[in-house]
């Protein structure tokens, strides 16, 4: 090693930064809710209580609704761009659950379902990541002049012009 001169190791990779950024792209916490929920309500279907069980109409909702709401959590996962339709139909069938799949399979999976779907209904795309120094303000456009064979009329608060100091204070 001389003087003055410092060698530094080659930067550590990270693991799972592959999966970190797939993972971050789409509301993937929402949808397991959502497909954990609805495949709660399907196992409380099947349990051997007698008094809860429907026959008829009834009895054929109470096995869409949670299936419906399995094929949501899955799509919101594969298909995050349509979420908001996704959240929207998973919060309704939630709700809907109460009554056609054994009070929403017993309560818990109802309450999966709707909080995976209110964090859907909230998630948002990463943004490009800014780096640590980078300023957070954005920068406004320049003011456009109007050209003397320009039509356009400016109006009397639109100005753009530069206050002074004595406007200022």
């Amino acid at each position: 090693m001389t003087a003055g001169r410092h060698q530094t190791a080659p930067a550590a990779r990270r693991t799972g930064g592959r999966w970190r950024r797939w993972r971050r792209g789409r509301p993937l916490t929402a949808g397991v809710l959502i497909a954990l929920g609805g495949a709660e309500m399907l196992v409380t279907l099947r349990a051997p209580l007698g008094v809860l069980l429907h026959i008829g109409p009834q009895g054929l909702a109470a096995y869409l609704v949670p299936t419906v709401l399995v094929i949501c959590g899955v799509l919101l996962i594969t298909a995050p761009q349509q979420r908001v339709f996704y959240a929207l139909v998973s919060l309704v069938l939630g709700l809907v659950s109460w009554l056609t799949s054994n009070l929403g399979g017993f309560l818990i999976g109802m309450l999966l379902a709707l909080v995976g779907g209110a964090l859907a209904f909230a998630w948002t795309p990463d943004k490009q990541r800014r780096s640590a120094g980078a300023p957070a303000e954005p920068v406004a456009p320049a003011p456009r002049e109007p050209a003397d064979d320009d039509d356009t009329a400016v109006l009397p608060l639109t100005e753009t012009a530069d206050p002074t100091p004595a406007d200022r204070s």
